[in-house]
């Protein structure tokens, strides 16, 4: 199967592919332009530790520095430029993607500053001040699926500003999310926006599930507890996505998208496959369903495309088989001692912190060469 036939599949199956990385070298080396032409990749997400490992590699960030070193800007100034101006570059270079998918790709996430990720009012500002600076209508904001978050994301998108909903690990807070942007939505209309240009995307997290419960497994040691390691997070997955269809299929939703809504779609993320007993591809080829997202680092990507494949039966979509079989797995693990809600608010606030700390060594970065830059 040649790399143009399988992506293909996939983008017939309604699988979009987005890179899970974006750096100014990327940018500037026009390798963003390839990844587009010949990987298939129509979108981009960001987040705290990507923009973190960009600037501490390489030196493409050095003229900028040493511009904002020399305008006195502070840290927190000087990191807000840096990753507005890649990620409204990157906006540029996938507005003829945005264009011709009527918005629903060609699509760049820049994240809210993590360190607000409990705070509504200060995440609403924050969407509203990077919307702002990027300025480009295929942006998205991605606000955090955590309690406080909530409200910021109705309120955002009754703005008209288009969200990356991130950190979502399980189903219930997912329906709450999905929840959100329908009061979000309802709340734009009346006050008269065009729906249409409202987009969404819910990032429902995936490996790290798997780590988490396999961990526990391990801890078991039992057969029946090895005979379902590597199932959590496909099983996740694919319940969440059977919520996605439960949701978007009422008269409610008919509503919105009467009014030219469009739906928020389920985005795979954290799909790099940690143990490597399982298959490299494990996270892509077996969540292929329609209208959803495969957001992946390119290592990743390089693998779908070596050697992953799409059988006949891949897509689950409305599949009740596969569902019954997703909520057996999740029965089976309670049934071992392995709390579902205790390991999904555990990487919720692992996720929480582990950005906060990727940002707070971001600033550390550039701290440290902005002040190299005024010597």
């Amino acid at each position: 199967m040649t790399d143009r036939t399988l992506l293909e599949a996939l983008a017939e199956e309604g699988v979009s592919i987005w890179l899970d990385d974006l750096s100014r070298e990327r940018i500037e080396s026009g390798n963003l332009q390839e990844l587009i032409e010949n990987k298939g990749v129509v979108g981009v997400t960001t987040n705290p530790s990507i923009f973190q490992a960009a600037l501490a590699d390489g030196e493409a960030y050095s003229a900028q520095i040493g511009q904002l070193a020399e305008a006195g800007a502070s840290v927190d100034e000087a990191v807000f430029a840096l990753t507005t101006d890649d990620v409204r570059a990157a906006c540029d270079i996938f507005m003829p993607l945005y264009e011709a998918t009527d918005g629903v790709d060609g699509r760049v996430s820049i994240e809210v500053d993590p360190r607000l990720a409990h705070d509504t009012t200060g995440t609403i500002e924050s969407a509203r001040v990077l919307a702002e600076a990027v300025d480009r209508p295929n942006l998205l904001i991605k606000i955090p699926a955590t309690v406080e978050g909530l409200p910021a994301i109705s309120s955002v998108l009754a703005e008209g500003i288009s969200v990356n909903v991130t950190l979502i690990f399980g189903l219930d807070r997912y329906r709450a999310v999905m929840s959100a942007f329908l009061i979000g939505l309802e709340q734009a209309r009346e006050a008269g926006l065009d729906l249409s240009t409202i987009h969404s995307v819910a990032s429902f997290f995936v490996s790290r599930l798997d780590t988490e419960v396999d961990n526990r497994l391990d801890a078991i040691g039992s057969d029946e507890a090895r005979s379902l390691k590597g199932k959590a997070a496909v099983a996740n997955a694919r319940l969440a996505y059977q919520a996605y269809e439960e949701v978007f299929s009422t008269p409610r939703w008919q509503t919105l998208a009467d009014d030219g809504a469009r739906p928020q779609r389920p985005l795979w993320a954290s799909t790099g496959v940690k143990n490597p007993d399982y298959p490299d591809t494990l996270y892509v080829t077996e969540l292929a369903a329609p209208g959803t997202v495969n957001t992946m680092p390119e290592k990743t990507l390089d693998a779908v495309i070596d050697h992953g494949g799409l059988d006949a039966s891949a897509s689950f979509a409305g599949q009740s088989a596969r569902y019954a079989e997703a909520s057996k797995v999740l029965d089976d693990l309670e049934l071992l001692g392995i709390s579902y809600t205790e390991v999904t608010d555990l990487l919720e606030r692992e996720g929480v912190e582990k950005f906060a700390a990727s940002w707070d060594q971001l600033l550390a970065g550039v701290a440290t060469e902005l002040e190299k830059a005024s010597e």
